[in-house]
C-alpha cells in the first residue's frame, strides 16, 4: 500500500475538525439561557435554541448517511427538509440541553466510527437524493463545515442579543 503523507494528514485534519464540532458548539452556547435562547436578530430566521436543535437533528441524519456509505453499496442518502423539521418538530420549545447532549454524543460516536477506517473507505460513494453522488469524505467535510457555519451564526446572534439588551428602552 502506497502512503501519501499529505493525503493522510489532510484526512487527519478533516477528522479533527469534525471531532472538534462538539467543543466548538459547547463553547459557543456556554451561558446562553432564558430570553437569549429565543432571540432572533433582524434578518435571521433561527434563534440559538433552533440552531442547536437543527444541528442535533442534522447529526442524526449524518449518523445514518455515514453508516449507509460505510456498509452499503452506493446507498441513496435521503434529503431532509430542515425548515419543515424546525417547524413540525417544535424546535422553538425543545430543551437546548437535550439537543446539545444529543449532538455531542452522536458527533463523538460518529468520530469514533470514522477515525479507524482505512483511507480508501473515505472514497466510498452514496447518492444524495437532491445533490447527486457524494463520497464519505465529502459527507464528513460537509458536516464539519456545516457546524462551523452555524457556530459563527450562534456567536453573531448572541452578540446581537447583548447589543439589543444594552440599548436604552
Amino acid at each position: 500500500m502506497v502512503h501519501h503523507p499529505h493525503i493522510m494528514s489532510e484526512l487527519a485534519d478533516l477528522l479533527e475538525r469534525f471531532r472538534r464540532g462538539g467543543e466548538l458548539l459547547a463553547m459557543a452556547t456556554t451561558g446562553a439561557a432564558g430570553p437569549e435562547l429565543d432571540f432572533k436578530p433582524a434578518g435571521n430566521h433561527l434563534s440559538v435554541r433552533q440552531i442547536v436543535c437543527h444541528l442535533s437533528d442534522a447529526e442524526i441524519v449524518g449518523a445514518m448517511r455515514v453508516r449507509q456509505i460505510i456498509a452499503e453499496e452506493n446507498p441513496t442518502l435521503q434529503y431532509f427538509d430542515d425548515d419543515a423539521w424546525a417547524e413540525k418538530l417544535d424546535y422553538h420549545k425543545r430543551k437546548i440541553s437535550h439537543a446539545l447532549e444529543n449532538f455531542r454524543r452522536l458527533r463523538t460516536e460518529n468520530h469514533e466510527l470514522l477515525k479507524d477506517l482505512p483511507e480508501s473507505a473515505f472514497e466510498r460513494m452514496g447518492t444524495h437524493s437532491k445533490d447527486g453522488p457524494m463520497s464519505l469524505r465529502q459527507v464528513v467535510d460537509w458536516y464539519a463545515q456545516h457546524l462551523e457555519g452555524h457556530v459563527t451564526e450562534i456567536r453573531s446572534t448572541r452578540a446581537a442579543y447583548r447589543e439589543h439588551r444594552a440599548k436604552p428602552a
